[in-house]
């Protein structure tokens, strides 16, 4: 019983760590993509119509 209890908080101090990590990194401006908005339209997926 004892082993579920330290699993359980060793697992909140894993979560702990990552959400510490994500809102340090977020505060930092890891997540801010600069580039990618205006060449966007360049690489466009879309397909045109098959001729008949």
């Amino acid at each position: 019983m004892s082993v579920i209890i330290i699993l359980m908080i060793a697992s909140i101090l894993v979560a702990g760590g990552f959400l510490i990590a994500f809102l340090v990194s977020a505060k930092n401006g890891q997540f801010d993509d600069e580039y990618g908005p205006p060449v966007r339209m360049l690489y466009d997926d879309t397909t045109t119509e098959e001729k008949k």
